[in-house]
């Protein structure tokens, strides 16, 4: 993934553009693609666009909690004409916690919203350098189910990975159901696990879709090690940290969703429960 900081881009570029993206994410408006008005925006240029939104959100109060990837599942890029992965903050009043893997959550505000089921997990240190899966979950306090709601201001879905990154990385919500603790004793089999468990999404009694976890970049495990990798070239971000909670990318497809409909995850033979959302 690119990371270094675009040349092309000046200071009033950056904040220009995050007013824009502001102002669409806190009216719930659409805006055009910011590629199309500037085909030489790229992905390091998105990458300050977004350390400028944060800077303004920690500023008037909003709290960081951790990260999301997004576009790790490598079957859905042709879909999107995204090919490769990126990350943004989540905060402390877009993820909602569902100890008894059942939630109702709304839909006010969103911009086409979409769900994504994914695998959660909480660092409980720094996370190596290194393709691992047992000693990266060495650095993981617990896995969970989870449930992202990404949205997008941009019209029909139609964006570059520019635009997606920059735009808060389509981020809505995130819910996340009861944690399963990674601990000594079962982190080769959780490690063995992740990219072999196939998920099943329900719309109601309905399976719309399913995915395995070597989707994600092989395993959701290494999904973090990726990310390690992206900000060690960033600088301007700060790196991994234990405490925070890192939701890996949809293992299936996206799919939208409405209002009054109830969504349920089933992970198979991965050792966490499903999650129940409804969507008011």
């Amino acid at each position: 993934m690119e990371a270094a900081i675009s040349t092309a881009t000046t200071r009033t570029d950056v904040d220009a553009l995050a007013d824009q993206l502001v102002a669409a994410h806190d009216n719930a408006t659409f805006i055009t693609p910011l590629s199309a008005d500037d085909p030489t925006f790229d992905v390091p240029a998105a990458y300050e666009v977004l350390a400028e939104i944060e800077r303004r959100r920690c500023a008037s109060g909003w709290r960081p909690v951790g990260r999301k990837i997004g576009f790790t599942n490598r079957t859905i890029w042709p879909r999107y004409g995204v090919y490769l992965p990126m990350w943004a903050r989540v905060w402390a009043h877009t993820v909602h916690f569902a100890p008894d893997n059942r939630a109702t959550l709304s839909l006010e505000g969103m911009v086409q919203p979409r769900i994504e089921p994914e695998v959660v997990f909480k660092l409980a240190a720094p996370v190596p350098d290194t393709d691992d899966a047992v000693a990266i979950l060495s650095c993981v306090e617990w896995m969970a189910p989870g449930f992202e709601i990404v949205q997008s201001h941009f019209p029909d879905w139609k964006f570059t990975a520019a635009d997606c990154t920059a735009a808060f990385g389509l981020h809505g919500a995130l819910v996340i159901g009861a944690p399963h603790a990674i601990t000594e004793r079962n982190r080769a089999a959780v490690a063995a696990a992740l990219p072999l468990f196939t998920l099943t999404l329900r719309r109601g009694e309905t399976i719309v879709d399913t995915g395995r976890g070597a989707n994600v970049l092989d395993s959701p495990a290494l999904a973090l090690a990726h990310l390690a990798r992206v900000l060690a070239r960033q600088p301007f971000m700060p790196p991994l940290a234990a405490g925070e909670v890192i939701t890996t990318g949809t293992i299936t497809d996206a799919w939208p969703v409405l209002h009054g409909q109830t969504w349920t995850s089933d992970y198979g033979a991965l050792a966490i429960p499903g999650l129940e959302l409804t969507l008011r």
